[in-house]
């Protein structure tokens, strides 16, 4: 392949997966784009819904991105659309700005879809998928978990057939205990079933199939198809019971048709309404579809690139938004189907989206008389699946401080909202990472007897001499954890008063900034002046390399060694004068 070739096809994959297209795979990603097809109509449907959108705009975010999707993603079987977590924050941070169901809610949510594209764009250009780490594993975790008690919270209203209202859990929980009351028995009379339908399909459906002899793969589509079934059969009762005339909500007349072309806001105003939630809303969806990309891919052998994500989902969105939908990314659970499915390239994406064109033309009729309680139900049991009571016991367990953050963000979300969760949970994963990273782990260290190896004083049985003192280093030196550094080694120098050697073991420091190099300056001088010898042990190249290029080699009054092994060896023998600076051989040794 030409360098041209290789760059086009570095930006777009599909010159690269696209040259051993064949039959066979044509007719995996035929296979797999119907049965997600079925499954993305009534999952679009209802995250429209969960996005205070007309039920329409959720497939018209089900077409054009996926399209775009297939020619800049690198991933073979990600599915991307509309997500439960985007909609709920695509309608808080259109909610600030205009009340649902109008024209203005509607522009809002597209200019959402604009900025978080071009965001999105932007970084994966300037290749900083680096960035989506800037959220751990406990944060993303307990803001999902937070999202979905919240998400299934919200569609309760529907599910019994009252109005409630609340932007966080709390008032959410007051206006449902307020409107109890009110509770349409004939709204329930369909949301609780087809609750439990749901529940039933997603556990057990399938294994039912299999013991009245259907065979796997049929039996295997057949439960995914559950969401449809169940939509079937509550608009057949909508109709038989003339539900609408009991105050039953309908979702009403859906225009037929394609997407519309749509242009996002360029009032300024708006936009620096809505870039943060945009930003976050960014984060949060590349975080959430770059983890199921690369957790699919690894079942293959295959790899993505979180870079070229980016421009892929960056474009998918700046597609949805011009397409008249909202923000979308790659969801676990289409994805998941779509990878059971057979999926082989992003081509199955792409027939996805001629199959959801095709209902937008000839099916939206048959949905008016759909109850929308069948849709929070949906919703529910789609939500209900990312809420994860597993995490907080085992993060207690592993770690404290991840713990902390993940019920800080559980705990900020469901009482101030999404977004104030997702900042609250970047802002104290950072704080941890800083209040680790300024107290790293060192150790007192010795020889395993009868070895060459080095262990911690406190966990092994070691050969330790008094006039020795070997200090492994665990952690790269920077200005977060320089002075810390400083203050350990002194104070343990300080409580053995028959040390005359003190190595520094650096087998695990990987880089040495201005300021660790001041502190090892200062410890330099200061065990000097106490007629102390400093020594360094197993420097990294690259570490030594930056040593060389400073005076610090030359101050230095000990030596550095290839090996803690010979270090010790050597400085055990030594009869308490303080050893002499490094020579060139020794300091050229690594």
């Amino acid at each position: 392949m030409t360098k041209a070739g290789e760059l086009l096809a570095r930006y777009m994959p599909i010159f690269e997966w696209g040259r051993s297209y064949d039959r066979t795979v044509l007719t995996s990603d035929l296979t797999a784009a119907v049965i997600v097809t079925i499954m993305l109509i009534p999952q679009s449907l209802a995250y429209a819904l969960l996005a205070g959108l007309p039920p329409i705009v959720g497939l018209y975010a089900s077409i054009l991105p996926l399209v775009v999707y297939a020619l800049f993603g690198t991933s073979r079987t990600l599915a991307v659309g509309p997500v439960a977590v985007l909609s709920l924050m695509t309608a808080s941070a259109a909610g600030t700005v205009a009340a649902q169901r109008t024209a203005e809610y509607l522009e809002a949510a597209i200019t959402l879809a604009a900025l978080s594209g071009v965001m999105l764009t932007v970084l994966g250009l300037l290749r900083l998928g680096f960035l989506a780490n800037l959220l751990s594993h406990p944060v993303i975790s307990g803001f999902i978990t937070a999202s979905g008690i919240l998400i299934a919270t919200s569609q309760v209203k529907h599910i019994i057939g009252v109005s409630a209202g609340g932007d966080n859990w709390p008032e959410m929980l007051g206006s449902l205990a307020v409107a109890i009351g009110g509770i349409n028995i004939w709204t329930l009379a369909i949301g609780v079933p087809a609750l439990a339908f749901l529940f039933w399909v997603r556990s057990g459906f399938k294994a039912t199939l299999m013991r009245l002899g259907v065979p796997p793969r049929p039996a295997d589509i057949t439960a995914k198809a559950g969401p449809v079934i169940a939509v079937v059969l509550t608009i057949l009762a909508a109709i038989a019971f003339d539900l609408e005339k009991k105050n039953v909500a309908l979702v009403g007349e859906i225009p037929s048709g394609l997407p519309p072309f749509a242009v996002p806001s360029t009032d300024l105003a708006l936009i620096e309404q809505l870039w943060v939630p945009a930003l976050l809303i960014s984060i949060i969806g590349f975080v959430e579809s770059v983890s199921v990309a690369q957790t699919l891919a690894a079942k293959r052998r295959q790899r993505i690139s979180p870079d070229q994500e980016l421009v892929g989902l960056g474009a998918s969105n700046i597609a949805s938004a011009f397409s008249g939908g909202y923000p979308v990314t790659g969801g676990f659970a289409r994805s998941a189907v779509n990878f059971d499915a057979g999926a082989q390239t992003p081509a199955a994406g792409a027939f996805t989206a001629g199959g959801i064109a095709l209902a937008s033309l000839f099916l939206t009729p048959l949905l008016a008389s759909l109850p929308i309680a069948t849709l929070a139900a949906t919703i529910i049991v789609a939500v209900l699946s990312l809420v994860d009571l597993k995490t907080p016991a085992q993060l207690w367990r592993y770690s404290k401080a991840d713990f902390a953050a993940h019920i800080a963000t559980i705990a900020i979300t469901l009482i101030y909202g999404v977004e104030m969760g997702v900042i609250a949970g970047v802002t104290v994963g950072l704080l941890l990472y800083l209040w680790r990273a300024s107290r790293p782990h060192a150790a007192i260290v010795g020889r395993v007897p009868e070895t060459e190896h080095f262990r911690n004083v406190e966990r092994h049985s070691v050969f330790t001499v008094p006039h020795v003192l070997s200090i492994r280093i665990d952690e790269s030196l920077t200005y977060l954890n320089a002075r810390w550094l400083e203050e350990y080694v002194l104070e343990r120098v300080a409580d053995q008063p028959e040390v005359r050697h003190v190595i520094l073991m650096c087998s695990a420091v990987n880089e040495i900034d201005a300021s660790g190099l001041e502190s090892l300056e200062a410890i330099n001088h200061r065990l000097l002046d106490a007629g102390i010898g400093m020594h360094l042990s197993e420097v990294k190249g690259p570490v030594m390399d930056r040593l060389k290029r400073t005076h610090f080699l030359d101050e230095l009054n000990g030596r550095v060694y290839l090996s803690q092994n010979r270090a010790f060896r050597e400085l055990s023998r030594d009869d308490g004068k303080t050893a002499p600076p490094a020579d060139d051989l020794a300091r050229g040794m690594i």
